[in-house]
């Protein structure tokens, strides 16, 4: 089968740093399901894997870490699924990634395609939508009864990005909060609002003096999307008494969580990968995020955040993606489509 790898660890405008390999096609066993993968997406988890280091695979490394397509062999302990039936999925970090023909991929965290959408629509999808889902259901506590949300709002730092852009929506849509997002472009500012943002901020400015001016001088919840080290001091100031904060960036330096002890705030990670990584007892919840996610799109409460497709998968345009992610500056999500 064709794939995309990387033996060394190079910077992406180096010719070597992804390449087109040919590897043997996987069969299934226990509860895997062998996929053939149709469109993929990037996200800044694959440059942050790819960067430069001094280590030397002595076997490709294939990464990826979204993808949508077909479901060609079940293994035997699998009830969820059957051949032929359509998926969209995240997949694991801890094994081979979606840079490839087939992949193999544990059922409990593979969902069935919205129906609405084509194969490279539904790729812009699983990862951020489970990395949002989690951290406002899971780790922030949020209520998914708009009743219960009212008078209620969340601060997300780094709104256009790819979780942001799907938190907006589920908070907004969904839960029914009062969204403040930052964006710091003229055409970031119009997308998050497009998605349901109530409120656009600059974080390049002073957040403080910003949300006083829309009159929401601090926040029920704060998700951070962009930069913890950075945001973590006027997290502190806008977080309300007892409120919750969640990053999904981690940091290069201790951060003081003294800032937070006179508010009895609450401070917390969500990594998408922790369930597949550890083998949770509660895995599947992210089989039935993700049924959550297409049931939500079928019924238009949710888009996909797709804002770019590269023609065909291969090492060519997987280095271009990863380029244009390591600018910063990336709206919504890029994904790849079709092998050739």
């Amino acid at each position: 089968m064709k794939a995309v790898g990387l033996t060394h660890y190079l910077p992406i405008d180096h010719p070597e740093s992804l390449m087109d390999i040919e590897l043997p096609i996987p069969r299934a066993s226990a509860q895997d399901l062998l996929v053939r993968v149709h469109a993929i997406a990037v996200n800044p988890v694959d440059t942050k894997v790819r960067k430069p280091k001094d280590k030397v695979e002595s076997a490709p490394k294939i990464l990826g870490w979204d993808a949508a397509g077909e479901v060609v062999e079940v293994g035997p302990d699998c009830t969820l699924f059957k051949t032929g039936d359509k998926v969209f999925y995240a997949g694991d970090i801890t094994r081979a990634g979606s840079n490839a023909e087939y992949q193999l991929v544990d059922e409990r965290i593979v969902g069935h395609l919205p129906q609405s959408l084509n194969y490279e629509q539904a790729a812009a999808l699983p990862l951020t939508a489970i990395t949002a889902w989690e951290a406002l259901f899971d780790r922030l506590g949020i209520a998914l009864e708009p009743l219960k949300n009212k008078g209620k709002s969340l601060l997300i730092i780094g709104g256009a990005g790819g979780v942001g852009s799907i938190a907006i929506q589920l908070a907004s849509k969904l839960a029914g909060l009062t969204v403040v997002a930052t964006a710091s472009r003229p055409e970031t500012v119009q997308w998050i609002k497009k998605l349901g943002a109530h409120h656009a901020i600059n974080h390049k400015l002073d957040l403080a003096t910003q949300m006083q001016a829309i009159n929401i001088a601090q926040a029920d919840y704060i998700f951070c999307c962009n930069d913890t080290d950075a945001y973590f001091p006027v997290m502190a100031e806008l977080i309300k008494p007892q409120g919750r904060i969640c990053s999904i960036v981690e940091t290069s330096m201790p951060v003081d969580l003294n800032l937070l002890k006179n508010k009895s705030a609450m401070f917390v990670w969500e990594l998408m990968f922790t369930r597949s990584m550890f083998q949770t007892a509660d895995m599947i919840a992210q089989h039935q995020i993700l049924n959550r996610i297409a049931k939500l799109v079928d019924e238009g409460m949710l888009t996909s955040t797709l804002n770019k497709t590269l023609l065909p998968i291969n090492a060519v345009n997987l280095r271009k993606a990863h380029a244009q992610l390591e600018t910063g500056s990336t709206i919504g999500k890029i994904v790849l489509s079709g092998w050739h």
